[in-house]
């Protein structure tokens, strides 16, 4: 098929590859235009325009679809099919209707579970037991479109890099698959009760600590690797990436014993993988051995 790729992050990476990797032509790349990133503000394109780029593909950036000339350029492609993968913007209907046969999204959530933009991470907070990839043709709603193919995968401890790296890996799958056998397919209407996974809020990642210790212990995977869920000792925030759930009792926020477990609002959590601003992560174990705290410390 004639096609055009819409993605921006890692995570759509793999689904581009798979697409050239199985005959595909891809003639272009549409993704977010190079900005600012990291502490130096260096201007940074995407890993999907790297990837584009190294595979010999046009890349187009536009801000958004509202310019004519932008919508008459996707218009003269020509396209049978764009496939898109956490593209970032929301498609205009002139778009969503110049391919031939419309457009297929990767989706990494049981749909209509964890609509919208971080359905990964909203998955982990929720202590969900299950979430995965649904291949769907795309409409003017958020997620809304119908179904083509559906995967699932246990969440158990995966963090949030972990499971994104799984779910690509599988879409890039589902998506070959979907191309493949795309007469035979049946498209199937979202059932109702939608969840909606709203954008992660760096303010998030700063632990809540009079939750429950199961949740804590989620949102610390939720948040791993960004933004990185946190405590303050003191005036120096450690960031916290890895922990087991554990006994305890006291004072939300307090340091119980000399291995670091914290209570909260139920029960304690126990980080085993732990960073120190400007450090490499460590095992709390390591941190605990050149920079103690002291049982009854409370955290902020």
């Amino acid at each position: 098929m004639r096609i055009a790729f819409m993605g921006t992050p890692a995570f759509a990476v793999p689904a581009l590859d798979a697409l050239v990797t199985a005959g595909h032509d891809v003639v272009a790349v549409y993704t977010q235009p190079p900005r600012p990133a990291q502490r130096g503000k260096l201007v940074t394109r995407s890993p999907v325009h790297l990837r584009a780029e190294a595979l010999g593909i046009a890349v187009r950036t536009p801000v958004n679809f509202k310019d004519d000339a932008d919508r008459a350029a996707f218009a003269g492609l020509d396209l049978d099919l764009a496939v898109v993968a956490a593209y970032g913007l929301i498609l205009p209907k002139a778009i969503l209707d110049a391919p031939r046969r419309g457009c297929l999204n990767i989706h990494a959530s049981l749909l209509p579970r964890w609509r919208g933009a971080a359905p990964i991470q909203r998955a982990i907070l929720a202590g969900d037991e299950a979430t995965g990839v649904t291949i769907m043709g795309m409409e003017r709603g958020l997620d809304t479109g119908p179904m083509l193919l559906v995967e699932a995968t246990p969440v158990g401890r995966k963090t949030a890099g972990e499971l994104t790296a799984e779910l690509a890996e599988m879409g890039a799958r589902l998506i070959v698959d979907a191309l493949a056998r795309l007469d035979a397919l049946t498209s199937v209407v979202q059932p109702n009760g939608a969840t909606y996974a709203a954008k992660v809020d760096k303010a998030e990642a700063r632990l809540d600590l009079t939750l429950p210790a199961a949740a804590v212990e989620r949102a610390i995977r939720a948040f791993n690797p960004f933004p990185g869920a946190y405590v303050e000792i003191g005036c120096e925030r450690l960031k916290l990436l890895a922990a087991d759930v554990v006994d305890g009792d006291g004072p939300p926020g307090s340091i119980l014993d000399d291995r670091l477990t914290i209570a909260s609002g139920t029960g304690a959590i126990r980080p085993t993988l732990v960073q120190r601003a400007g450090k490499p992560a460590m095992a709390a174990a390591a941190l605990l051995n050149g920079w103690p705290v002291a049982a009854g410390t409370r955290l902020e």
